[in-house]
């Protein structure tokens, strides 16, 4: 057995039959299936125990961080599969997430082609980018998936249908928990970067996302003020000192730039509120050890996020066209 199948859940019962089903149809089926609940207060439990799924029950919330955290504690398998549970898998999604991260040297992670639920011709994510004003975002949400069928390189895989190596995975610390939620899957593919490790995107590996299944809504005052101190970690854990100064500027900028946007939804407040509290806590984050990182992976990085700039802004437009159409 090389591959654990880990799903984290929050009172999640209503899309675990559908999640699992499809891994139980999956073109190999040597591979172990291992929840993680978060103290769900639903029948989830109940109904996982009735149908002998294998899981491991948390005492309180510890968040998609701590949950998997816990959850990666257990796996003994040389790979990790972390899924989403409002997800369905396509029949080959294990097979060729396994094949893609044996494919080349110094893979950390592998993320999948992930489409939208709501309209299966549109990329819900293609890997995650970061950018020089400090946006992460989903490449390709909202595009034809016709635009994604060939594999490249990607700043961090998405969490929440990405293969891991376990190994590194572990030596690399797992997932921040100070995140509880959001961002803490950029920040780990951005530390596997920043140690001279690939995070990979393979569009063979197919699964149907519906998205926001545990947070209610794609925009809400959690969800906003969580993404915006984990902001605030994101750079403060992953950039020294010299690059902090450098791109505190464009990274002003797009903090203002967001700002803009939050008034306009109504979640002005939150998203202040989660600046507030990045800048106050922040020194608790653990820091990569640039002692061991090369100045070399540093430039290299630092010209990725001008690039996924011009990235960022190019998709956008996209978006903005397909709409029109």
């Amino acid at each position: 057995m090389e591959v654990t199948v880990l799903i984290p859940n929050y009172n999640g019962l209503k899309f675990l039959y559908d999640c699992i089903d499809c891994l139980k149809k999956q073109s190999i089926k040597d591979f172990r299936i291992l929840v993680v609940d978060n103290a769900s207060a639903d029948e989830s439990v109940k109904w996982l125990k009735e149908n002998n799924i294998d899981t491991l029950v948390l005492d309180k919330n510890y968040g998609f961080a701590g949950g998997v955290n816990a959850g990666i504690k257990e796996v003994d398998t040389a790979y990790t599969i972390l899924l989403n549970n409002d997800t369905k898998a396509d029949v080959y999604y294990v097979e060729n997430l396994l094949k893609a991260i044996k494919t080349e040297e110094k893979v950390f992670s592998v993320s999948p082609m992930m489409i939208q639920a709501q309209d299966n011709t549109r990329i819900d994510d293609a890997g995650d980018g970061l950018c020089i004003i400090g946006f992460a975002y989903q490449i390709g949400v909202g595009e034809s998936i016709k635009r994604y069928e060939k594999k490249m390189k990607v700043f961090a895989a998405c969490a929440g249908a990405a293969i891991y190596d376990t190994a590194l995975l572990k030596e690399l610390g797992a997932f921040d928990e100070a995140h509880f939620a959001y961002l803490e899957d950029v920040d780990l593919g951005y530390r596997a970067r920043l140690y001279g490790y690939k995070n990979l995107y393979e569009p063979s590996a197919k699964v149907i996302h519906i998205g926001s299944a545990t947070s209610g809504s794609k925009y809400n005052d959690f969800k906003v003020k969580l993404a915006a101190r984990n902001n605030i970690y994101l750079h403060y854990k992953n950039q020294p000192l010299l690059q902090l100064i450098i791109n505190a500027l464009p990274i002003a900028l797009g903090m203002f730039i967001k700002l803009l946007f939050f008034a306009k939804k109504g979640f002005l407040k939150a998203y202040i509120e989660g600046i507030k509290e990045g800048f106050a806590s922040y020194k608790k984050c653990k820091r990569v050890d640039f002692k061991k990182v090369k100045l070399s992976t540093l430039i290299i990085i630092e010209f990725e996020l001008i690039i996924n700039m011009f990235k960022f802004v190019l998709h956008f437009i996209k978006r903005r066209i397909d709409r029109l159409r």
